[in-house]
């Protein structure tokens, strides 16, 4: 059977509310880059750095649920017009911010571009049929790469005009971005749920347990993709004593894949379905993850001959190279999770692609500060990815327990794990 057509106007909505998704990562990740020169003004901590950094993520993550409710009542259209131009004046008040607690209570106002995720999600899907709905949550959700965007284009304009200049640039930007979202996006009122169903009513599927495992599984793919795109720039500066926009350019190896490349995931999940690449971006990630957990390692053997050193360690170009592989496995796996919740639930995506979307951005923000808190405690730069091998490895069982033995992964000739349970 063939897909439904799908007409101009879907089309449209989807590369609009993309490029506006963009924006607001790009604004969201802002602190990646600019918050080095920030710590070094005002002599701040890998603790506090990471809470610096974390700061705009609590807020995009604890307005995703609301946000994805009214988008359901609403419409995205004006939903995400709103927001965006709530961004605008936190934006370009960030230039002006001198202490600490100012860029704190700012960053809290900026995060709310955070929030998008949630709207556009809805919004793009309800646009496409169901046999496609995958591809074009993957095409909307690689605004990610607007991370990758602001690691291009904040190092250029800091070395340039200096750091304030960044934010002054970006509230431009997102005010343009909120002109052509509104231009060229539409609205149906057949998308929108029916004015007899409450919030009450749209909560009640948070009851199911499979809603747990869907926000464990972004947690990692996301959380973990937005904790390390903000601690990336830092970590190659202290690690390998980089420049900063050489350190970002190999930091966007990361955050590019991982964001352009979730309309691959999109489509492998409509062809293959979400579990299997779940599955496999799990494994792909415990392996790179592994790798990096390594610190850089000297180790004397005596021998017959005398004592003998050796070096351990990754060196920039190995590093990047898996990072970037990492990068890709999570882009794959953010698209696979939004297509659990498409099939699952495709009368109340907005809500519970909220509550999904929450967990995965408060894994964002507690992230960055258990990085910082370990760097503070351990003194050793790769106990951030120490961490995040441990999580995946708890996750890995989980899923395994839980889903894995009861569904064909191998291929058709799979042992039927069912049969043992």
């Amino acid at each position: 059977m063939t897909a439904p057509p799908v007409d101009r106007k879907a089309w449209s909505v989807l590369i609009v509310s993309t490029l506006a998704f963009t924006v607001c990562f790009m604004v969201w990740m802002m602190f990646g880059v600019i918050g080095i020169p920030i710590k070094k003004q005002l002599g701040l901590n890998a603790t506090e750095f990471g809470l610096l950094t974390a700061m705009p993520v609590l807020t995009g993550s604890l307005v995703r649920v609301p946000l994805g409710i009214w988008t359901d009542r609403y419409g995205g259209r004006i939903v995400m017009t709103l927001l965006m131009l709530a961004t605008v004046p936190a934006i370009w008040l960030m230039a002006y911010a001198t202490q600490y607690w100012h860029f704190l209570v700012i960053g809290l106002f900026v995060g709310l571009a955070g929030g998008s995720f949630s709207v556009g999600t809805p919004y793009v899907a309800r646009w496409f049929p169901k046999s496609r709905q995958g591809m074009a949550m993957g095409v909307y959700g690689a605004g990610n790469s607007g991370s990758a965007v602001n690691k291009f284009v904040a190092p250029v304009l800091l070395v340039s005009f200096g750091w304030t200049m960044v934010p002054q640039v970006y509230a431009a930007i997102m005010a343009g971005t909120v002109v052509l979202f509104w231009l060229f996006s539409s609205s149906d009122p057949a998308h929108l749920v029916t004015s007899n169903v409450s919030f009450r009513d749209q909560l009640k599927a948070l009851k199911d347990p499979r809603v747990l495992k869907y926000c464990q599984y972004y947690s990692i793919v996301f959380g973990g993709y937005v904790a390390l795109a903000l601690w990336m720039v830092q970590y190659y500066v202290g690690e390998f004593s980089l420049d900063i926009r050489v350190a970002a350019l190999l930091a966007a190896c990361f955050s590019l894949p991982g964001g352009v490349l979730r309309a691959i995931g999109g489509l492998l999940s409509d062809k293959y379905g979400a579990h299997k690449v779940t599955w496999w971006v799990m494994w792909v990630s415990w392996i790179c993850l592994f790798l990096l957990s390594y610190p850089q390692t000297d180790f004397t053997i005596v021998t017959l001959a005398g004592a003998k050193t050796f070096h351990i360690g990754l060196n920039v170009y190995a590093f990047t190279g898996l990072l970037a592989v990492l990068g890709v496995a999570w882009a794959f796996g953010k698209a696979s999770v939004f297509k659990y919740i498409s099939d699952d639930y495709p009368e109340n995506i907005g809500a519970i692609s909220g509550i999904v979307g929450l967990a995965g951005g408060l894994g964002g923000f507690v992230l960055p500060i258990l990085f910082g808190a370990l760097l503070d405690l351990t003194g050793i730069r790769s106990s951030a990815f120490m961490l995040m091998y441990g999580v995946v490895w708890v996750s890995l069982i989980w899923m395994y327990w839980t889903e894995v033995r009861r569904t064909e992964v191998m291929g058709r000739n799979a042992p039927e794990f069912h049969l043992a349970g």
